[in-house]
């Protein structure tokens, strides 16, 4: 499975994770958000701050971006998804025109 080949931080499993959102919903977008929002569980790979987002709809096509975010739990856990529903927004303005 794309979990176990490649983690559930990473940007293969948030695409699956909003495409299926999308897929078994009613919603026309979606958001996923995986990460390491420490204070542990980071990685030389993958350090605390690592966050995978995907935003997947029925007018645009899936897109994935991997940032990382500096601060303690909460901080990086607020700039997600603060910069995910930033995205969003620039996304669906695009669409409109």
């Amino acid at each position: 499975s794309t979990l176990e080949q490649f983690g559930a931080v990473s940007e293969q499993t948030v695409k699956e994770m909003a495409e299926g959102a999308l897929d078994n919903s009613h919603a026309n977008t979606a958001i996923a958000i995986s990460g390491v929002a420490g204070p542990s569980g980071g990685s030389p790979e993958k350090p605390v701050g690592t966050v995978c987002i995907a935003w997947a709809g029925n007018a645009l096509r899936t897109k994935v971006v991997t940032q990382h975010f500096q601060g303690d739990r909460n901080t990086v856990r607020a700039d997600s998804v603060r910069f995910s529903l930033m995205h969003l927004l620039q996304i669906l303005n695009q669409t409109k025109h």
